[in-house]
């Protein structure tokens, strides 16, 4: 097998040319940071490589569930759902171990369907921080549930009565992730081997729940690997027949999943400019701004973090989710979580995300607020350490049709991540809206069919 690490098209050439398959794997990701690809043979993925490929546009225009969104502007019926240019990623090329060393791409739109494209959307604000002398550092946290079901059996069930991994609340298990020690050192040599290495690996407080950590990276490295991270976890549990969910609450009785961001930026000789010896607590007058960024813009910007009717049943009090745009030191109560330390490890962690989210969304506006911080020295409000009830800390849009409603007003967000992308998206969001408003389901059947 080509072990080498691909780094140019020369390299991933090298390496096609190199398997003995006569087919590789591409993929791209929708709105909803859900990867949509395909077997291409040697022969049209080499051309691609170089030149690109056509990808038919609707995966842009349509939901979670392959329904056509009505009414919006760049693809649907009356465009005929013509090819949009793509080209895969060679930097992100990694071979499938349990697809006898299928070499796998990750792909992103570009020509005018990059205006739309969730990688092209964080690229662009990596661009302002490089235009500013910064990059990003970011690393992905993931909590989900592990199910003792299948595709089908969770269908013939209608999603009730499911069986957990593991049962009852038993958070940091040593006695579980030992008895179960096998299934769990293969997921984690898969993880190393797709090279999505992990920093830690736990069960968290509830039955079946587990949370992963990835290694930090270069951002758009770090979004890479978060995206893939979800899908292979999937396809690992499917494939010794369970399955995961990255559901923002699956569960009225269980807290939600979360999808938190840590972050921190280098300067061109690479040092850490959120630490600064010189301040309380080593916060730097970068970090204090990029921290006022955040909060300041976390209110509008809710929609590309929470992006799902579902994320808001997590943003509810005292199940461990914020609900307003506060800050704190070293505090999980708050949605930004400063995390005080070394030159290497001082960071923010934005904890509204939650795991449904799509992860270059979501690191875009974690980044983007942050850095519109900077160039604008926006001081944050006190931290929820040092006052409570502190004036300015604002509660954060309740449901996905408010928060859509406010990106969608954001001046901010255009600026940050383009008028068009902004458009598309919030009328995709407002379609899930209105398609949750129009179904009636289990609660409200039991709460008012006989008694209302």
């Amino acid at each position: 097998m080509y072990k080498k690490k691909i780094e140019t098209i020369a390299e991933a050439c090298s390496a096609l040319k190199a398997c003995k398959l006569p087919y590789g794997k591409v993929a791209v990701t929708d709105m909803d940071g859900i990867l949509r690809g395909k077997y291409m043979s040697k022969k049209k993925l080499l051309n691609a490589l170089n030149k690109g490929f056509g990808f038919c546009d609707v995966i842009l225009g349509w939901d979670s569930n392959d329904q056509i969104y009505d009414d919006i502007k760049y693809t649907g019926w009356n465009s005929g759902f013509p090819d949009a240019q793509v080209i895969p990623i060679p930097e992100t090329g990694r071979f499938i171990p349990f697809e006898n060393n299928l070499l796998f791409f990750l792909a992103e739109f570009y020509g005018n369907a990059s205006k739309l494209c969730p990688r092209s959307v964080l690229k662009k604000v990596v661009k302002k921080g490089e235009a500013l002398g910064f990059s990003a550092l970011a690393g992905a946290e993931y909590e989900y549930f592990l199910f003792q079901e299948t595709p089908e059996t969770v269908r013939a069930k209608n999603y009730r009565n499911l069986t957990p991994f593991t049962p009852g609340n038993f958070g940091y298990s040593v006695i579980r992730n030992s008895v179960n020690s096998d299934f769990h050192n293969e997921f984690l040599e898969m993880c190393e081997l797709i090279d999505i290495p992990l920093e830690g690996y736990h069960t968290e407080t509830g039955p079946g729940v587990l949370e992963a950590a990835l290694a930090p990276d270069c951002i758009l490295n770090a979004a890479d690997k978060a995206t893939l991270f979800k899908t292979f976890t999937k396809i690992f549990a499917q494939r010794r027949e369970l399955m995961a969910t990255f559901m923002a609450k699956w569960s009225t009785e269980h807290p939600g999943q979360s999808g938190h961001i840590h972050l921190s930026l280098k300067n061109e000789e690479k040092q850490n400019i959120f630490f600064d010896p010189s301040k309380p607590l080593n916060i730097s007058d970068e970090m204090r701004w990029f921290i006022g960024g955040q909060q300041k813009l976390m209110p509008e910007l809710i929609a590309m973090v929470a992006p799902t009717i579902n994320s808001y049943r997590r943003l509810i009090p005292n199940y461990w989710a914020p609900v307003d745009n506060s800050w704190g030191v070293d505090n999980r109560t708050a949605s930004l979580r400063v995390i005080p330390g070394t030159p290497s490890s001082q960071r923010v962690e934005y904890r509204l995300a939650s795991a449904d989210s799509n992860p270059y969304l979501a690191m875009s506006v974690a980044l983007g607020s942050g850095l519109w911080g900077i160039e604008n020295k926006i001081e944050p409000t006190k931290s929820i350490n040092e006052a409570v009830g502190e004036h300015g800390i604002k509660p954060l849009p309740s449901s996905l049709g408010d928060a859509s409603d406010s990106l969608r007003k954001s001046k901010v967000a255009k600026f940050l991540f383009g008028s068009e992308f902004i458009e598309h998206f919030c009328t995709t969001r407002e379609k899930e809206e209105e398609l949750h408003r129009k179904y009636v389901d289990e609660w409200q059947l039991q709460r008012y069919f006989e008694i209302i």
